[in-house]
């Protein structure tokens, strides 16, 4: 049977699993690459059965078990301290009236980041530890525009990550508020459909398996995996290969610690009114298939002549 997954540019492990040759002809079973280019999409594609396995930030799974789809965790990269960050303008920046020097000050005011991505989860945690709720800031949907806008005073904050956040982080004009190490653990997260778990767990293996190679690639050749990177999004290549090092590339299992993550990231959602419903997050791990995903991640791995495919693999599309 057919293994269909799940890839778009925010999940590094899946991109550059989906431009590895040597990785993609390596499955037992016939394997099919989904595009699509949002992320927070991934529950109701798993849940339509457009794909069996995808990945996604701290926040999707969570909004899609609320909504009550059959989706589970599998895996999850290490935390990601260096991956985001909220920036504001420095102090001086012509532009801004009013300077944020504390999380406090955002109240009432503009902040650019990905709504129901784990910048909504990273929000939420730093604006209720400055005693304010999710609901005192204005969300803007953020764009390459971010920055420009926070240098003119549109907005008061940034949520930036990746290479924007390392060509943001160059710029006197802006400072760092606040990083995700210490507020959210910001791990890229794997999911699956929950009857294609429970049926087919070597296949959920053999996908994990597969993306701790596509880990170990990526770490091996950043200059080549930040080309790749620009040449689907876009930017400096130099820049991506700083942000793309600043990644773990280290899968783990989805166990007790990520279950806990979760669960607070949940709880701390509720309360914002992100979620429609608490949200019990037992429900979505797999007790049985933890032993399977702890040996795929422990076992050497396979040597294989390691080549990228590019163009990018013919699949289907969103």
């Amino acid at each position: 049977m057919t293994i269909r997954i799940g890839v778009h540019n925010d999940s590094p492990s899946l991109f550059f699993l989906s431009r590895l040759d040597h990785l993609l002809d390596g499955f037992e079973e016939p394997l099919e690459l989904y595009f699509y280019a949002d992320g927070t999409r991934t529950g109701d594609l798993l849940a339509e059965g457009a794909i069996d396995f995808g990945g996604t930030g701290s926040t999707a799974p969570l909004v899609a078990r609320a909504a009550g789809l059959p989706v589970v965790h599998v895996a999850a990269s290490a935390p990601r301290p260096g991956h985001g960050a909220l920036l504001v303008a420095a102090p001086g920046t012509p532009g801004p009236a009013h300077p944020v020097r504390t999380v406090a000050d955002l109240e009432g005011r503009p902040v650019a980041f990905g709504a129901g991505t784990w910048h909504t989860h990273f929000m939420a945690k730093l604006l209720a530890g400055a005693g304010l709720s999710y609901q005192d800031v204005e969300p803007r949907a953020a764009g390459r525009e971010a920055v420009k806008w926070l240098r003119s005073g549109e907005i008061a904050a940034w949520v930036a990550q990746g290479a924007d956040l390392v060509k943001a982080e160059s710029s006197e004009r802006v400072r760092v508020l606040a990083r995700t190490a210490g507020v959210v653990s910001d791990r890229s997260l794997f999911l699956a459909r929950r009857d294609f778990a429970e049926s087919r767990p070597d296949a959920v293996a053999a996908v994990v398996g597969a993306l701790r190679q596509a880990d170990d690639w990526a770490r091996a050749n950043p200059r080549e995996a930040a080309h790749l990177t620009v040449e689907a999004v876009g930017g400096s290549v130099d820049a991506w290969e700083t942000a793309l090092a600043r990644l773990p590339w280290r899968l783990e299992p989805a166990g007790p610690e990520l279950a806990a993550e979760q669960q607070e990231a949940a709880d701390l959602l509720y309360a914002a009114s992100v979620l429609r419903r608490p949200v019990d997050v037992s429900e979505s791990f797999l007790p049985t298939l933890t032993p399977l995903i702890t040996a795929t991640l422990t076992d050497p791995l396979p040597r294989t002549d390691q080549t990228t495919k590019n163009p990018y693999p013919a699949a289907i599309s969103a």
